[in-house]
């Protein structure tokens, strides 16, 4: 097996093969639980809390599991990993876990968490399995606060609202209002709002792409400096 490099699971996980906006996998937590920073932090802490265990397992057990029954137990590990998320979450953090819902147990459901999985875990070790299980999560999270930040500053002027959600009273003044007097965009809050700006974070990223492959086409076709050896074939009179 080929060794893997952490430099390349970093690239992959947070820009190259993004799960959220290369992949496009778990667009529907994405789109719906981003109206808020709070509600997005709380949700990738989540998603990617499951990813590192369910790969820690999956790497684990990967040389004992045959084929015929590997995808049913991969299933049962994600199931498990979510519900202990799930109860945490209730002790800890149970204003959020209602205000997060259904989105939650969706998690077992999540592409980007079984595809890790059986892509990755079940066929390395157990270090690169965690790393990439961490990586990935903190790429999907990224986009996740990028998205509830942009959607919570355009809806309400405001950010960081609602923070003792998930850290506790001591987080009730962490609000930042940077427009006084804003008029809330509605739409930015909505799930519409989730859409549109999803979309622009996908094409300025395809944009930066695109101009990162122009430098480099560039630096390719550009002449050598010093002198260059000619080769010359054929008789000279």
């Amino acid at each position: 097996m080929a060794e893997v490099s952490y430099k390349e699971l970093s690239l992959n996980g947070l820009w190259k093969n993004n799960p959220a906006i290369v992949q496009l996998l778990g667009l529907c937590p994405l789109l719906a639980v981003t109206g808020s920073v709070v509600n997005a932090l709380g949700l990738a802490t989540a998603t990617t809390l499951v990813l590192i265990c369910t790969n820690t397992s999956v790497s684990l057990i990967r040389n004992i599991v045959s084929d015929a029954v590997r995808l049913p137990v991969f299933v049962m590990i994600i199931a498990a990993a979510v519900s202990c998320i799930e109860l945490l979450m209730q002790a800890f953090a149970y204003e959020l876990y209602q205000i997060l819902g259904i989105f939650l147990p969706l998690i077992t459901t999540n592409c980007i968490i079984l595809g890790r999985a059986d892509g990755f875990a079940a066929r390395h070790s157990l270090g690169p399995s965690i790393y990439d299980g961490l990586i990935m999560g903190v790429g999907f999270g990224s986009v996740l606060l990028l998205l509830g930040a942009l959607r919570e500053l355009s809806g309400t002027g405001a950010l960081f609202a609602n923070m003792d959600l998930l850290f506790g009273p001591g987080a009730a003044n962490w609000k930042v209002v940077l427009f006084a007097n804003y008029q809330p965009f509605l739409l930015a809050i909505l799930p519409p709002g989730a859409f549109i700006f999803t979309g622009l974070i996908i094409a300025v990223k395809n944009l930066i792409d695109a101009r990162i492959k122009k430098r480099q086409d560039a630096r390719k076709d550009r002449p050598v400096k010093g002198a260059k050896r000619v080769r010359v074939t054929g008789t000279i009179s």
